[in-house]
């Protein structure tokens, strides 16, 4: 915890709003992206499904292939926990919404479904956008996949199984948006970042959640960052957003959200 509060306020000290920012690109992510205020009538729809995940008292078994949670030790977990303390929070719920609607994102591939909730948003933020997304645990995909059908949610195809089996049949395609959200270990994100490189094009971009989580993610960031393929990096402190334009000096930035 110490050392989380510690890169926090690091993070805080460094990092800028949009008037650090001199790339017009990014600029223009920012303010009209990251900093658009509007109220859009879909954030009640993202307000609706987090609202009923977290009214459900129901347990589901887990079966945690990656690292596991820092706040629930139990393989028994409540829905409502579930959904509260590692579920997408509004606020990041509504950037992802904002985000896909911003960069008319199509082609969306999500590692980490949980409850649901960030790819509910990617789905509203463009409801014709095909998404896939991968549950390891079998429990988890069930419960989620029928929310989704409760919902009438479209275009979702939600996968089984180890990301490393998973991710390894899809590098043939072609992803806008890849949101990394699951295993949060070095070695392991680093291993779906390299195994999925090949389905990046010029206007995709990669989302890696919690890259403060850890030592070991702070480590992938940084080795992230200086992939010879990345050229434009976003530090938000609870995300790290990778983009590979090749019209743009490779250049980083720690933007407060």
């Amino acid at each position: 915890m110490l050392q989380l509060i510690i890169r926090y306020i690091n993070f805080w000290l460094k990092s800028s709003n949009q008037h650090g920012v001199h790339s017009p690109f990014v600029f223009d992510l920012v303010t009209k992206c990251f900093y658009d205020k509007t109220k859009y009538a879909s954030y009640s729809k993202l307000k609706a499904y987090r609202k009923h995940l977290l009214s459900n008292n129901n347990t589901i078994e887990v079966t945690d292939l990656g690292i596991g949670s820092h706040v629930m030790k139990s393989n028994t977990r409540y829905v409502s926990d579930m959904a509260k303390k590692a579920g997408t929070s509004l606020h990041r719920a509504k950037l992802f919404y904002r985000l896909v609607s911003y960069l008319k994102c199509n082609n969306i591939l999500e590692l980490g479904t949980s409850m649901g909730i960030a790819t509910q948003a990617m789905h509203k933020g463009n409801p014709k956008a095909q998404i896939t997304t991968i549950e390891g645990c079998p429990n988890i995909s069930d419960f989620t996949s029928n929310t989704f059908k409760q919902f009438g949610l479209k275009n979702i195809d939600l996968l089984t199984g180890d990301f490393n089996d998973v991710t390894k049949t899809l590098t043939s395609n072609a992803y806008d948006l890849i949101y990394f959200d699951g295993n949060h270990q070095k070695e392991a994100t680093l291993n779906y970042f390299e195994t999925l490189l090949p389905t990046a094009h010029n206007d995709s971009v990669f989302i890696f959640d919690d890259i403060n989580w850890s030592k070991g993610m702070v480590e992938a960031w940084e080795t992230i960052k200086q992939h010879p393929k990345v050229t434009v990096t976003i530090d938000t402190y609870f995300w790290g957003i990778v983009f590979f334009r090749k019209e743009q000096a490779k250049e980083h930035f720690k933007i407060r959200v």
